[in-house]
């Protein structure tokens, strides 16, 4: 390889891991594969030797031919009027691509080409071929990226290297990451390029993110024991097309078993490759690294590379975890597939529903009691509600005769209820209550909180004291930093000396209910609606803008006197102009306690800065919706229970199905029950388990701040 491609190639060493060091620019080290060509049956062959699929190669050449005809058409702006005048060579290429990219307005574009244009043609002019070149390879890479095509981008990889350009860590991220998707089976189009709105932001350079991304490469990495790479895993309806992709679905596109050895393949040599030329490593690349080890059914390599990312000093993302979970969870080593969530944990990585059914599958596969009772209390806490997929998977655990077989025959029941009350309700953390059969059922929770299955009252969580201060400290460090001129920290000394409140009203949200014209009067009503549901039937906080209780609104005399009535109750609260007044009413009502007033779902980018942790809980028991029936509102008060996983002191389990178009009345709920789970009396530190135990369950639960007597 190294003849043909006129560079040193790095040492075979053999190393632990199946990943060695390499020098790296600025002094990091960046990972260099192994003889994996060898361990999987590959030859090393130089780069331009290596051949694609017979029926590719043709499409291949297809798609450098395309790439070169757009960036001709780039090139042609500089002479039709697009913004172009006076663009030449280098400085009209970048101008146009710029503009078109969205980096800046194309009179900004017009102004770069210009004044480039002023520092000599001459120059421009001897450098157009190396910005052609540059061009065409970008252009053609988010073309493949947006199409999903790995064969085509393979292609212009190598065109490049016969041509001796220079490639970046940009490209070689786009390469890794169409690889890597192509190695596991399913490429998602459209992930970078011109569907973004600027031309630096890549999602295939970020990689694989979403939920669904990581569940569709979790079921394509799903491997029968034959294959080293993973079974072809694809849709009757898809069909193959010149041997190279197939169109799919939502589940993106999906390609033949030949594609994903050659990619597999291709990868690791394109991955060399950059190592070789010395590119700085990012986290994106490494965690395509991580899923073309989990195409090859190497956890252990897929985890090397999260510790690497790590010692790079890289953020470690959840996407960097899930090669090397799958691929653990898909061999079925459960103990590793534990350690990588353990490895999270002290990270800072919370799973998702994907990560997490995945453990919770192995752990039943297993029969390891234990490590099922840990992923259901993980679920509580991270997903809350669980799809259908997950339902079944946990259905057929408490099904199953090793879950009839668990749990503590005599407990203190006092100590179970302590432990429940100090998390907060809903769930104690002691394990298995209980001896003998589980009944499953399907059914729903009535206005009251009471499951219609089992007759159990279900509890409503919320965030207890020391949680709710934080929160409070937490947003208000935010709306202090982003609101001018002291005016949020100016409302904070006001509502501390004229609070505390039990419910605060969002005005805006109310007032522009189903119209485009701020209404006063819609808020009194709701006011006055709310007012009857609070215990003191105290006045609530109105916050509002102050440019809606300004100006020709005020004219009307009946909206004079309803600002005058609350100014004189000390009841609400005009935010000054600049300010945003989201801030201001959900500040309000996390300080005192209280309830608040809105249809705002609190999706907009300022809420996800407060992360997904709290914020939830918080919203679901304080958040109240209103609507109007001929005029007159309509309240709907929090929900009369949390919707979450819930375990009772009973040892009775009760788990919310996520389903679409649903209100929380409409939620269905898995209710788990046993019939010997009442007689709890007495501590006991033993408990049946049939053959099996599980020696991480309690260091696990002690993790959850959970006490735990009986290891299953």
């Amino acid at each position: 390889m190294a003849a043909t491609i006129g560079l040193k190639a790095p040492r075979p060493e053999r190393f632990s891991g199946d990943l060695h060091n390499h020098a790296a620019v600025g002094g990091c080290k960046a990972l260099s594969p192994p003889l994996f060509f060898t361990r999987c049956g590959f030859r090393r062959t130089a780069l331009r030797g290596s051949a694609a699929p017979a029926a590719g190669r043709s499409h291949a050449n297809k798609v450098v031919e395309e790439t070169s005809q757009s960036a001709q058409a780039y090139a042609g702006r500089t002479s039709s009027g697009d913004g172009g005048a006076g663009r030449t060579g280098l400085a009209g290429d970048l101008a146009a691509l710029m503009a078109d990219q969205g980096f800046c307005r194309k009179g900004m574009a017009s102004e770069t080409a210009g004044s480039a244009g002023e520092r000599g043609t001459e120059k421009a002019s001897r450098r157009s071929k190396v910005s052609s070149a540059g061009l065409n390879l970008r252009i053609g890479l988010e073309m493949c990226s947006k199409r999903g095509d790995a064969l085509g981008a393979i292609s212009l990889f190598d065109s490049s290297i016969r041509q001796g350009e220079k490639l970046n860590q940009y490209h070689y991220d786009i390469l890794l990451y169409l690889c890597a998707s192509a190695a596991v089976g399913v490429v998602h189009p459209a992930k970078s390029g011109r569907s973004c709105s600027h031309g630096t932001s890549s999602d295939a350079s970020r990689g694989l993110s979403s939920e669904s991304d990581r569940s569709s490469i979790a079921r394509a990495s799903s491997s029968p024991a034959d294959s080293p790479y993973g079974g072809d895993n694809f849709a009757d309806d898809l069909t193959v097309l010149n041997g190279s992709v197939a169109g799919g679905g939502g589940g993106g596109i999906q390609v033949t078993q030949d594609v994903r050895n050659y990619a597999l393949k291709r990868g690791f040599e394109i991955y060399e490759k950059m190592c070789q030329e010395e590119i700085p490593m990012s986290e994106a690349a490494l965690t395509s690294v991580a899923r073309m080890a989990m195409a090859m059914g190497n956890g252990d390599m897929a985890f090397e590379v999260v510790k690497k990312i790590n010692d790079l000093g890289l953020p470690l993302r959840l996407r960097s975890y899930g090669p090397a979970l799958f691929a653990y969870c898909n061999t079925g080593d459960i103990e590793k597939a534990f350690e990588v969530e353990r490895h999270m944990a002290e990270s800072g990585v919370h799973p998702e529903e994907p990560e997490l059914q995945a453990l919770l599958k192995i752990s039943v596969e297993a029969r390891r009691a234990g490590r099922v009772y840990y992923a259901l209390q993980k679920l509580r806490t991270c997903v809350r509600r669980v799809s259908a997929t997950t339902a079944e998977l946990i259905e057929s655990w408490f099904k199953s005769p090793i879950a009839s077989r668990v749990g503590k025959r005599k407990w203190d029941r006092k100590l179970i209820e302590e432990a429940s009350e100090n998390g907060g309700g809903g769930w104690h953390g002691q394990g298995w209550l209980g001896q003998g059969r589980w009944t499953v059922k399907h059914g729903h929770v009535d206005a009251h909180g009471i499951c219609e299955s089992c007759g159990e009252k279900l509890v409503a969580i919320d965030l207890d004291p020391i949680e709710t201060e934080s929160f409070a400290r937490s947003v208000a460090s935010i709306a202090g930093k982003r609101e001018r001129n002291s005016s949020f920290q100016q409302f904070q000394k006001w509502l501390d000396y004229h609070g505390p409140f039990e419910a605060v009203i969002d005005a805006a949200n109310v007032g522009l209910f189903s119209q485009r014209s701020f209404s006063l009067s819609k808020v009194n009503r709701v006011v006055n609606g709310i007012r009857q549901k609070l215990p003191s039937k105290s006045w609530p906080l109105v916050v509002v803008h102050n440019r809606r209780v300004s100006g020709k609104t005020m004219d009307d005399p009946i909206n004079g006197k309803l600002l005058e009535k609350w100014r004189n109750a000390d009841a609400i609260y005009a935010t000054p102009t600049g300010s945003n007044d989201d801030w201001y009413w959900l500040y309000a009502a996390i300080k005192c306690k209280g309830l608040i007033v809105t249809n705002d779902e609190m999706r907009d980018h300022i809420f996800q800065l407060l992360g997904d942790d709290v914020f939830p809980k918080w919203k679901e028991r304080h958040q109240v919706h209103f609507s109007f029936r001929d005029g007159n509102p309509e309240i709907l008060m929090p929900p009369p229970c949390s919707i979450v996983i819930q375990e009772s002191v009973n040892g009775h389990w009760h788990i919310p199905i996520a389903e679409e178009h649903e209100s929380d009345s409409q939620t269905t709920w898995l209710c788990i029950t046993r019939d010997d789970t009442r007689r709890g009396t007495t501590l006991r530190h033993d408990a049946v388990v049939g053959n099996s135990t599980d020696s991480g369950f309690e260091g696990m639960l002690n993790a959850m701040n959970a006490t735990v007597w009986v290891i299953f």
